[in-house]
């Protein structure tokens, strides 16, 4: 029930129509008593600081979870970062202090790690191939590099992206072998999708999967379908495989505690979302 007490967390992105967190958090808070709410809203890009800023003049907000296209750009709106978030130069989380400051912090790279940790993957000294190098990849390659991983590809349609990425990674992790410019899996041990891809029926595979060797692990971070297209392939090479969805309960946990809202495991979280039947 939302009244008059209840507390806002807004859900920024767009398109919404494949958002999953307001189907997770909302279950738990109501099955624990906690008055709050996450509240999808769909903001296009030329529109976002300005409503970034009008919400966070509202009196009964906390904060906000962001989503593409907006990760990027929210630090430019913010009082202040985590160190996780300046690596990335991304942030996918917001709350209000309470001296009315602004602070962010990114766990799309903590939520994907702990993912591959849980199925037993241990990425250090791997070599990982991270494609798209937004406002997802880009806190995933942060992560993956605090991991230990002793070599991070980086590939982009926007080039400056992957660069300005890879320098990022390079100040912080100064022995971390980084390259940029290729979606080539060759040679990899992990391979990420961290692009839209896979968001509408007709696009095409991020990677070329035939170069991809059937012992690598591949991972997802779209979360329109569980197995989309790309892990299928992955599959049908012998891959194990990481979905979309994993990195968003792996991550939830983390956000909560961000918020003031205590803490959850993955599986508490998954017993009681409504996304689990939601493909």
């Amino acid at each position: 029930m939302i009244s008059g007490t209840t507390t806002l967390i807004a859900h920024l992105g767009y398109p919404t129509h494949s958002f999953k967190a307001p189907l997770v958090y909302n279950p738990w808070f109501e099955q624990r008593g906690i008055d709050a709410v996450v509240v999808p809203m769909g903001v296009r890009a030329a529109d976002y600081p300005d409503v970034f800023r009008s919400l966070f003049s509202l009196t009964n907000i906390r904060g906000a979870l962001v989503t593409m296209p907006h990760k990027v750009t929210t630090t430019e709106l913010v009082d202040g970062m985590s160190p996780t978030a300046r690596v990335a130069g991304a942030a996918n989380a917001v709350v209000r202090r309470e001296d009315g400051t602004l602070y962010a912090d990114q766990f799309d790279g903590t939520g994907f790690v702990r993912g591959l940790l849980r199925k037993g993957f241990d990425p250090r000294g791997v070599r990982a191939l991270v494609v798209g190098n937004g406002g997802v990849g880009s806190p995933i390659a942060a992560s993956l590099a605090e991991a230990g991983v002793g070599g991070l590809g980086l590939y982009d349609p926007n080039t400056e992206v992957s660069r300005a990425l890879g320098g990022r990674l390079l100040e912080h992790f100064p022995a971390l072998e980084v390259r940029t410019g290729s979606a080539d899996p060759d040679g990899y041990d992990l391979v990420v999708n961290a692009s839209p891809l896979g968001m509408a029926d007709d696009d095409p595979l991020p990677v070329d999967v035939t170069r991809i060797a059937p012992g690598t692990f591949v991972g997802e971070v779209v979360m329109r379908r569980e197995i989309t297209p790309f892990l299928q392939a992955a599959l049908d090479r012998g891959c194990r495989v990481q979905i979309g969805k994993d990195m968003l309960y792996e991550q939830i946990p983390a956000y909560l505690e961000f918020f003031g809202f205590g803490s959850a495991t993955p599986d508490e979280l998954r017993a009681v979302s409504l996304a689990e039947d939601d493909e």
